[in-house]
């Protein structure tokens, strides 16, 4: 039974990979418990895990969780390789995800990527998310787990146009989050932004600041570090969710094994949350009249500062 919202197509390759690796997973048991960043886990629990991983992750990430599963040479970016302990979406500052925030990407998926949403009940959800942990040393070393992003310090509720203005111009004068994502504002707007919120003025600019720039990240294909194009927020989908807390939860962890920074102490709480609500501006915007009329008011504007 294939319980991903994904095409059919997909579910057959899965139950044929399923039965191509039965043999493998009724030799490999567990005869003890684990302790998993300092939680105790029943071999039971990592038996149930194991076979429910079998039937609904093994397609693409493979046996061992390597990333190297039977469907994985098609997909672009390539399955996660669970065997690092890194997760780009876990949602905590510094260290490992919470069970809530593993079961938030499984059930959500990720868009833009071949990592679907799953509707696995909770009885076989836990289980899985115990297994994903015994495939990386990571869990076995650690004793704790990171520090989670509280959701409940939005102070812009009810001024949401005093937010998108503030995160606007924290995102281009503050954070500088041009530097690798596209630029929403033209120069002379992000030489004000920076005078204006107390930073040094900004006089230089990328070559292509209304584009992203590629980024070398600590994730691997095919043995190589795999470039990473930031996302351009006018285009892409966003991976992780985007609800204003979802944006607010991503840019304050950041993305570890990215350029992508953690925010969460490095500014303060209401500028991250002011980005989340300019971003959020931006999805919205994507692929309406609006997004046009502002790429061609950037591709129109001066080239310089005064």
């Amino acid at each position: 039974m294939h319980r991903a919202k994904a095409s059919w197509g997909l579910g057959l390759l899965a139950a044929l990979a399923f039965a191509g690796c039965r043999s493998l997973s009724d030799r490999v048991t567990f005869a003890a418990p684990m302790v998993l960043a300092g939680q105790e886990v029943s071999a039971e629990v990592l038996n149930e895990g194991r076979e429910q991983f079998v039937q609904n992750c093994y397609a693409c990430h493979g046996m061992s969780g390597d990333g190297r599963g039977p469907a994985s040479h098609y997909y672009r970016p390539p399955p996660r390789d669970l065997t690092k302990g890194l997760y780009k979406f876990g949602g905590v500052v510094d260290g490992l995800p919470h069970d809530e925030d593993l079961a938030r990407i499984l059930e959500h998926g990720l868009a833009g990527t071949a990592m679907l949403a799953w509707d696995i009940p909770d009885a076989e959800l836990y289980p899985i998310i115990q297994y994903i942990k015994s495939l990386s040393v990571a869990w076995r070393e650690a004793e704790e787990l990171g520090k989670r992003i509280p959701l409940d310090t939005d102070s812009w509720q009810g001024k949401e146009a005093a937010a998108v203005a503030r995160g606007k111009q924290v995102y281009h004068g503050l954070a500088t989050c041009q530097q690798c994502h596209p630029a929403y504002a033209t120069k002379q707007e992000m030489y004000e932004a920076s005078k204006a919120i107390g930073n040094r003025p900004i006089t230089e600019f990328r070559s292509q600041p209304f584009q992203p720039e590629t980024k070398e990240s600590q994730y691997e294909a095919d043995g190589k570090k795999m470039v990473i194009m930031p996302p351009d927020f006018l285009f892409n989908e966003v991976r992780s969710g985007d609800d204003v807390k979802d944006l607010y939860r991503i840019i304050s962890s950041g993305i570890p094994g990215t350029a992508m920074p953690t925010w969460y102490d490095a500014l303060p709480a209401p500028d991250v949350w002011a980005m989340a609500y300019y971003v959020q501006s931006l999805v919205a915007m994507r692929g309406t009249p609006g997004a046009i009329a502002l790429r061609e008011t950037l591709a129109s504007a001066p080239d310089s500062v005064r």
